[in-house]
């Protein structure tokens, strides 16, 4: 389903201007989904090469984020944009912010995917990461769909998927809080495993955003909180 088609201009040039600014975010957020990917997969993997290249995708999706920042300014000072295409640049700027904070998060995951690919993997090879790191994926990949589509109506799947990923979330601190009174062996894997998740949950928490910032653009309205 699709929310909303954006308005034709006489002017093709601002057309080309709208259409380029929703393309790059898009592009953008594909970067990022690549950047989340490796960051889980080194962890899960132990490939400390894969976690170093993390590292290069944030100064790229950093770069990016302050050239279509620069083009929405542009825009906004020349064209006067109003209506849907003024809430496009709007949301487009706050996309794009969130974006690059999920960069943040997968590059503090690669982090601490490089200093443990050093040390002797769980037997578990870090399955409660790989199935909350699943579940953060798709939620990213899907919120960028509907900013694609400009589909409204994913809204509510996504705000409830995010309450899932927090349950997951705080299930997962619990569980390691315990592993580190029974055993403080245990501490410094279980600390790892702890932020690590609070950097998926962070994640999520952005994927949200997006989604809610399509609903602004659909709609005009504020849905966050």
């Amino acid at each position: 389903m699709r929310g909303i088609d954006l308005p034709h201009h006489t002017s093709s040039r601002f057309n080309e201007d709208m259409e380029r600014i929703r393309r790059d975010v898009l592009a953008m957020g594909g970067l990022v989904e690549q950047q989340l990917e490796m960051a889980i997969g080194a962890l899960i993997s132990g490939d400390a090469a894969a976690a170093s290249r993390v590292a290069e995708r944030e100064r790229e999706v950093n770069q990016m984020e302050i050239a279509i920042d620069g083009e929405c300014q542009r825009v906004l000072a020349t064209r006067t944009p109003a209506a849907v295409d003024l809430r496009l640049i709007i949301a487009s700027i706050k996309a794009i912010t969130d974006l690059e904070r999920i960069g943040d998060e997968s590059r503090k995951i690669s982090s601490i995917a490089m200093r443990l690919a050093g040390v002797e993997r769980p037997a578990d090879r870090y399955r409660e990461v790989k199935h909350l790191g699943l579940l953060v994926q798709q939620i990213v990949h899907d919120s960028l769909d509907a900013f694609a589509r400009l589909d409204a109506s994913a809204v509510s799947d996504i705000v409830g998927r995010d309450r899932v990923i927090d349950h997951e979330y705080e299930s997962i601190q619990r569980q390691n809080i315990t592993f580190m009174m029974e055993d403080p062996r245990t501490i410094r894997r279980a600390l790892d495993v702890m932020w690590v998740v609070r950097a998926l949950e962070r994640v999520g928490d952005h994927a949200k955003n997006i989604c809610e910032h399509v609903a602004y653009i659909v709609h005009g309205k504020d849905v966050r909180h």
